[in-house]
């Protein structure tokens, strides 16, 4: 007989429609599992709230229902986490992120992005995986605004640049709801094992 979870519909909710969730390829797969392992392992360290990937549902007070490909949820906001238990986050997170896939990007950057800036998530990720890069949005007085975009360069790719090239390249980024923590572009995109 066959498992009914296999029929399970991965999906999300946006203004009241009804929007199917694509399988992740390898590259967005190994993303969110780099994202969870550098600050999940931090957050979880130094117990400062809880990290998810991309299969839970955040239900946001507008009702509409989206399932981030990372989500960090505050000790301080925890509330949103226990008094949730039942497979789904009602409430708003922290920070989030949505890494690009060819049937989502432009979600990602219009709608996607003006529900999490409207119900008040204080920090967003966009990331590129065909371009390796990371736009950071903060919200200031209830508007998202661009931090910086950060690019990661491969080795061969470090070695063309020119001199004032590397020094302008930023490498590592802060993560503004995360005190105390910097994650390295390598540590994101550097997924090939040499």
């Amino acid at each position: 007989m066959l498992n009914d979870a296999l029929f399970y519909e991965s999906y999300e909710i946006i203004e009241g429609e009804k929007f199917m969730s694509p399988t992740a390829n390898i590259k967005h797969g190994s993303i969110v599992v780099s994202l969870v392992a550098t600050i999940g392992t931090y957050v979880r360290n130094n117990k400062l709230g809880y990290v998810f990937a991309d299969n839970i549902d955040v239900t946001f007070p507008d009702e509409n229902n989206f399932r981030p490909d990372f989500i960090f949820v505050s000790a301080e906001n925890g509330g949103i986490v226990k008094n949730n238990l039942r497979g789904r986050i009602r409430g708003v997170p922290d920070f989030v992120v949505e890494i690009f896939s060819k049937s989502t990007m432009r979600r990602d950057i219009t709608v996607k992005k003006d529900v999490y800036e409207s119900n008040g998530v204080k920090e967003y990720w966009v990331i590129d995986p065909w371009k390796e890069s990371i736009t950071v949005y903060l919200l200031r007085d209830g508007k998202f605004e661009l931090d910086d975009e950060y690019i990661y360069y491969n080795k061969d790719e470090w070695e063309d640049l020119t001199d004032e090239q590397r020094a302008a390249a930023k490498l590592e980024i802060n993560v503004a709801t995360i005190e105390g923590l910097t994650v390295k572009l390598s540590d994101i995109f550097d997924w090939l094992l040499n």
